[in-house]
């Protein structure tokens, strides 16, 4: 009962976290040290958990990826340019994805041996918090969603190869990137989720065969809580976070942000 506690707690930090630019990945490993959660829980319940909010992503999105799909393959028959929005969106996503496929591949077992640690979290907890108050000083604002260019995708897809790192935050990086392309905030946060989709899923895919190699373990009930929740707050995080970035600003996350990184270092020298 206890380890399904501990799931539904986890799952629900990582469906809020996951799109609030504050880091997912970072609150789970500070979350995990600070409550003495065992390690075991990591890796299949990290799949679980992404796959939660995988599905928020796919039930908040839904029409968009309807017409995504239909663009892709109606893309094939057409010249691109002739290409209406829709088709030219599906191959951004798809040039988005490149980069952190890559990255993942490459690095991900390196990131998971050596960077899951307190002390690297601050480090990239401030680091993210840098990056954004760049875009909020230096990003122009200037183009809606409809804006979107091939270049964006390619700005905004290489940000999120940068996600890798516990602490920098994939929304983070990615909605920064985009305004630092030149896209409003809320037009940067629609693009940074839904290219979020195929590098969720890609990862659960290549985490989920290692997964059929070595066998799920645990307790079954810890991985359900854990995915239900994520979805869940998912979500509602990502209907809060879109509705939010058309009024105000990505001040209070970098506060947030710094101030944590502060806390966890000043634990860490005193400790």
């Amino acid at each position: 009962m206890i380890e399904v506690l501990q799931a539904l707690l986890l799952g629900l930090v990582q469906g809020l976290t996951e799109f609030v630019p504050v880091s997912s990945s970072g609150h789970l490993v500070l979350g995990q040290r600070l409550f003495g959660w065992p390690h075991s829980l990591n890796m299949p319940f990290s799949v679980a958990v992404h796959m939660g909010t995988l599905l928020a992503l796919l039930v908040f999105f839904r029409e968009e990826w309807v017409a995504l799909i239909r663009g892709f393959f109606t893309s094939l028959t057409t010249r691109p340019r002739d290409w209406v929005f829709d088709q030219r969106l599906a191959w951004m996503l798809v040039l988005a994805s490149i980069p952190a496929a890559l990255a993942g591949a490459l690095l991900g077992d390196t990131v998971e041996a050596h960077l899951q640690t307190p002390a690297w979290v601050a480090v990239f907890l401030a680091v993210g918090a840098l990056a954004m108050l760049a875009a909020e000083l230096w990003g122009s604002r200037s183009r809606g969603f409809d804006g979107l260019r091939a270049s964006d995708a390619g700005i905004v897809g290489t940000a999120q190869a940068l996600a890798l790192a516990p602490g920098i935050s994939r929304s983070g990086i990615t909605i920064s990137g985009g305004m630092l392309a030149g896209l409003d905030r809320e037009a940067a946060a629609r693009f940074a989720f839904l290219i979020s989709a195929p590098v969720i899923a890609g990862a659960g895919l290549w985490e989920g065969q290692k997964l059929a190699r070595s066998g799920l373990g645990g307790n079954a009930g810890v991985f359900i809580a854990g995915f239900a929740a994520s979805a869940v707050t998912g979500f509602i995080a990502i209907k809060l976070m879109l509705a939010y970035l058309r009024k105000h600003t990505l001040a209070p996350f970098i506060i947030y942000r710094f101030a944590l990184a502060a806390v966890v270092i000043l634990v860490l020298a005193v400790s």
